[in-house]
């Protein structure tokens, strides 16, 4: 198996030969970031390989539940966590998330969602369907986080930075309160081109932080991506 068709990273690997969409940083960025704790039902939407679910068992003990349309990718999460300590604790539903239902309200709902809602579309149909927003809308992923989060739950998800805006606009018509954005920009030099945002029920005080990924001056990686990633990355 070739190095490209899987990623180690410290307690799991991701094996991701068929699957459209690889190991990126947008993944592993909100995989770190999202505030897990206390979390005991957590929901992965558009679960890919399954990163977000592993990297979630692995920082918190609870049960996660991943949805995933492709049935390559789906077909890998499944071996992916499998193949995991916490195999246990992850289970996989493979549809729609607009059809997905569920017994129970979940603590956390994670989602690195298609984003590319104009951008020119890939020959390659998996590609082009974990890429784009066809599939699956701003407006339906919180719908349907709005239909299946807990009266306390948070949903934590990653954008493209120019969906700031609508965010906010979508979510406050389902009386969804964004209360935590992180901008993230690839060096000091440049405007964020992505924003982590944590959103839930219950309006509060609007946390606002910035990341940078890399040093300008050497190209290695910040001392903060470094710190948020850390218990993942074998180089960190």
């Amino acid at each position: 198996m070739g190095r490209n068709n899987f990623f180690q990273f410290k307690q799991f690997i991701v094996i991701q030969e068929k699957a459209a969409m690889k190991v990126g940083i947008d993944g592993v960025l909100l995989g770190s970031w999202a505030r897990l704790n206390g979390a005991e039902h957590v929901l992965d939407v558009g679960t890919g390989t399954g990163l977000l679910s592993l990297m979630a068992a692995q920082r918190s003990g609870a049960m996660v539940d991943a949805v995933e349309l492709e049935a390559d990718a789906a077909m890998e999460a499944r071996l992916n966590f499998q193949q995991s300590k916490w195999a246990l604790r992850i289970r996989l539903t493979v549809g729609a998330f607009q059809a997905f239902q569920a017994d129970k309200k979940y603590d956390h709902i994670l989602c690195n969602p298609p984003f590319f809602d104009n951008s020119q579309k890939s020959n390659d149909q998996k590609r082009t369907q974990a890429r784009h927003s066809d599939s699956l809308s701003l407006k339906e992923l919180l719908e349907g986080a709005s239909r299946l989060l807990a009266e306390h739950g948070k949903m934590s998800l990653i954008l493209p930075a120019d969906k700031e805006l609508r965010l906010f606009e979508l979510a406050s018509a389902l009386n969804l309160y964004v209360v935590r954005i992180t901008k993230v920009a690839s060096d000091e030099s440049r405007t964020a081109h992505r924003i982590l945002a944590e959103l839930c029920r219950k309006p509060a005080e609007l946390l606002e932080s910035d990341l940078v990924i890399r040093d300008q001056a050497t190209g290695e990686y910040s001392a903060a991506y470094r710190q948020l990633t850390k218990d993942f990355y074998l180089a960190f």
